[in-house]
């Protein structure tokens, strides 16, 4: 088994906190990427009351070797009283920002635009103050189901590029590294105070430069926020990590991110998509739109 250098470290969470938020998924019979998707912070992010919620799953569509949700269990159709739990979920956490993902429903022909549609019209409802950032997949490349999300005005769309070009076909295989350009791309220009984000993860075997040009090909279709974080293996099963990156490292690609222009940039060892997500409020009050 690889031994993980001390700075992957990570302290056993108080239970109290983290079975509060526990309680309120269970009780509302919610799915989060959290626990889906074996994250390293579910204790430091439970602990503070937040989570990120995983609609339209468990299972997936697509079988990402690097991922740890569910591909071999068949889609369900999607349940219409989900959003309203959601909604209840962000009330009673009360978040002040929220983070709606989602698996890949490549079975469904908007991808499961209507229903991220549906969740951020609920959470609005009971929570007018709470932004909202959604984490979308690649939606097979339907601009007009990329356009019905926008539409619902989120405060954030992410995105996450995932890996440089040269190792999509191994890492992301049912993914194509031009459309989520794209992706991004268009919702700047579909809905340009809405705030883009992306997010990769290294130690797959890039190189730095190759990690410098993925950042650079952000910012040529105006993405603001980026996360970088370090690949975590979640069994044996999944793809090996190449290499662990020094926090030194991921040091130099934050500062490397903001001479680019990123408005945000969290790379550190343990970021992931929505690490410290809730930091885009600063974002906003910032650099208004």
């Amino acid at each position: 088994m690889t031994v993980k250098p001390d700075w992957l470290r990570v302290k056993a969470p108080q239970w109290e906190r983290v079975g509060n938020v526990k309680e309120i998924l269970r009780d509302l019979a919610l799915n989060t990427v959290c626990e889906e998707a074996s994250c390293p912070n579910i204790g430091e992010c439970f602990k503070a009351g937040t989570a990120t919620f995983l609609i339209m799953g468990p299972a997936c569509t697509r079988a990402c070797p690097y991922c740890d949700i569910d591909f071999e269990k068949k889609p369900q159709p999607l349940d219409p009283t989900e959003p309203t739990r959601l909604a209840e979920a962000v009330r009673r956490m009360q978040l002040n920002h929220v983070v709606i993902t989602s698996v890949n429903r490549d079975d469904l022909a908007d991808g499961g635009a209507s229903q991220f549609v549906q969740c951020i019209t609920a959470v609005r409802s009971v929570s007018p103050n709470t932004t909202i950032e959604v984490l979308i997949p690649d939606l097979c490349g339907n601009w007009d189901a990329l356009e019905i999300i926008l539409k619902a005005a989120p405060e954030v769309l992410n995105h996450n590029t995932e890996t440089i070009p040269r190792l999509y076909r191994r890492v992301r295989p049912q993914g194509n590294y031009e459309r989520s350009m794209e992706l991004l791309k268009r919702t700047h220009q579909i809905a340009p105070s809405t705030y883009t984000k992306s997010g990769i993860m290294v130690g797959l075997g890039e190189t730095d430069a190759e990690v410098r040009q993925v950042m650079q090909d952000l910012r040529a279709v105006n993405c603001d926020i980026l996360t970088i974080g370090q690949y975590l293996q979640p069994s044996q099963k999944h793809l090996q990590i190449s290499d662990f990156i020094t926090p030194e490292k991921f040091a130099d690609w934050k500062a490397y991110g903001e001479e680019l222009g990123f408005l945000q940039i969290v790379s550190s060892p343990l970021t992931r998509s929505s690490y410290h997500a809730e930091q885009v409020r600063e974002l906003i009050e910032r650099y208004p739109r």
